[in-house]
């Protein structure tokens, strides 16, 4: 990826938008997806509690932003 705000970190933020840690998938990032993926999906199927769902929307915004900032060469 070229940096924040390459076109590959715009498609990979809208990834993120529509499943959680795809965008970081496309970068490339296996273990970072597989924990957003675990902490949204996990707290969106806990719908009924109330605190598991808003952690659910906070982790679901972070890998978006995550994916959208990411650079290669920090």
């Amino acid at each position: 990826m070229a940096g924040q705000g390459s076109g590959g970190n715009v498609i990979a933020a809208i990834c993120s938008v529509f499943f959680p840690g795809l965008g970081q998938l496309v970068q490339g990032r296996l273990l970072a997806a597989i924990i957003f993926a675990i902490i949204t999906v996990g707290g969106y199927a806990l719908w009924f509690l109330v605190i598991p769902p808003v952690i659910a929307a906070v982790a679901h915004l972070w890998a978006i932003i995550d994916a959208a900032k990411y650079s290669s060469h920090d």
